[in-house]
């Protein structure tokens, strides 16, 4: 990893996380471990409570063993509208910002082989069918906006590129040459001379404002066989082929009054500075999955699943710069990268494990109920990059392992299907956050070999979010705070074909 990296990169983290001491790595391998199982839009309108339901095509990227109930090949398509919403607080200034974004969100084929039987032998005991699936399944979207502003009545962001120098002194015993602390000295911001270290802004109540803009996706290519047993016993297994995309581009704007040298002369004049960002991250990688399904009597299933840890590898790439201007002292001031810092390193993320029940009542519906761990505990960066112990030392103690529970249910009406459904995702982070909750409706239609769904969901998940963070040690003096209120609107829509 380039050393400059290393020294500069933690500020990006501000965006997102709770540690003074935490990098950009560590908060990706968060970011990039919160996925969601790709599912048809029957399955999300039931909350995703699918473990011990079978016999959809969710069960390709799911439970697997769900595949062993289909007694028809069957193949469908469902895109998705996403809007999100963010309701920001910061220092006490409300603001808002949102986004909309169409994705395809799951495409599955499933192929039903029935198995061969001796002659006189009852068809209904063994091996009765072995099926293949395929799937493309969205697992996380990053398409959000996010803006945050407000008067700071504590300081100003030079403060941090104080800290940086200084922790950048008490570490190396110098100040590397094209590093942000470096570009905020040359342009006046805090000075680093036989005098000594300090901030050169003398105003407090600083206007500051921040901008962040996310991009791209994490996807999924499923490969998966299930089989059935007696129309007893259901098992399945499945590999997962994972692909990353992600692009952030952060602007965080502050004016205010700083002591400046002009002409060997401390003078006293308006300021206005941009701290720029901008990350692209790539990766590739792979899972397993393993499941069953029990149907102790005809009117209940019994289910659980378990989905290992995907490894993947990721290249990064970042670009930061720092432009300040004066109001006595023109022209402005500019410093960026010539060239991109760029790092490949590779990331585990949590392992899964899920139970779950279904109750049939009769042809009329069922309601079916999920308990879901995810061992968040386990998330591990490698390679050969600076930072790299931190990093994992930082995601053993700032995160936890959490429990997510899921219930839905489904009513049929003739032709007709009503849907509903609650998810409840446990928040993993220490002493931030809140858990995400998901409410879900959704509607059915099935004519001859065709059927048509459509799903809404409302999805509510509040965060705390740093624009930048002060290391106690060095600068005592709170870090600013953004209290997020992010609302997604979703809509899903699924097209398939029996056959």
């Amino acid at each position: 990893m380039n050393l400059k990296y290393a020294l500069t990169g933690v500020a990006i983290v501000a965006a997102s996380q709770v540690s003074y001491a935490q990098s950009v790595f560590s908060t990706d391998a968060f970011r990039f471990s919160q996925t969601q199982t790709g599912a048809t839009s029957r399955i999300k309108a039931i909350g995703g409570a699918t473990t011990a339901v079978g016999g959809d095509l969710s069960s390709v990227s799911g439970n697997p063993a769900g595949l062993g109930f289909f007694t028809r090949s069957e193949l469908s398509i469902t895109p998705e509208f996403n809007n999100s919403q963010v309701k920001s607080s910061y220092f006490g200034t409300g603001n808002y910002s949102g986004n909309n974004h169409l994705n395809l969100n799951n495409a599955s084929v499933v192929f039903y082989n029935r198995l061969s039987t001796p002659r006189g032998r009852d068809k209904t005991k063994g091996w009765l069918s072995f099926n293949l699936g395929a799937s493309y399944n969205r697992n996380n979207n990053f398409y959000r906006n996010e803006h945050y502003s407000g008067t700071n009545p504590n300081g100003s962001i030079s403060n941090y590129y104080l800290q940086e120098d200084l922790r950048e002194y008490q570490t190396y015993g110098n100040s590397a040459s094209g590093t942000l602390q470096d570009w905020a000295n040359q342009q006046k911001l805090i000075g680093n001379s036989s005098g000594g270290f300090q901030n050169n802004v003398t105003s407090a109540n600083n206007p500051q404002a921040n901008n962040t803009i996310t991009t791209g996706g994490q996807s999924e290519i499923s490969l998966s066989a299930g089989a059935n047993y007696s129309n007893k016993l259901y098992l399945g297994f499945g590999i997962g082929i994972t692909d990353l995309r992600y692009n952030s581009t952060r602007t965080f704007d502050e004016s205010g009054t700083a002591l400046i040298p002009i002409n060997n002369v401390n003078t006293s004049t308006g300021f206005a500075s941009q701290f720029y960002q901008n990350q692209a991250t790539i990766g590739t990688g792979f899972n397993a999955k393993v499941g069953f399904i029990y149907k102790p009597v005809e009117a209940v299933r019994i289910g659980a699943s378990f989905t290992s840890p995907t490894w993947m590898t990721v290249d990064d790439s970042y670009v930061e710069a720092l432009q300040t201007s004066y109001v006595k002292d023109p022209p402005a001031y500019s410093n960026g990268n010539d060239q991109p810092y760029t790092t490949t390193y590779n990331l585990r993320t949590p392992l899964k494990a899920s139970a779950g029940v279904a109750v049939f009542v009769g042809k009329y519906g069922f309601i079916s109920g999920d308990v879901e761990y995810v061992d968040y505990k386990g998330m591990h960066l490698g390679g050969n990059y600076d930072g790299k112990d931190q990093d994992n030392f930082n995601l053993s103690t700032l995160y936890k392992s959490t429990v997510n529970a899921r219930i839905g249910a489904e009513a049929k009406l003739n032709d007709f299907f009503l849907r509903g459904g609650f998810n409840y995702q446990g928040n993993p982070q220490i002493g931030i956050g809140g858990p995400v909750k998901t409410s879900s409706a959704g509607i059915g239609y099935r004519f001859g070999k065709y059927y048509i769904d459509a799903t809404y969901q409302y999805i509510t998940h509040n965060t705390t979010v740093y624009p930048y963070e002060f290391d106690p040690t060095i600068i005592n003096e709170a870090s600013p705070a953004a209290n997020l209120k992010n609302t997604y609107n979703n809509v899903f829509l699924t097209l398939g074909l029996r056959f």
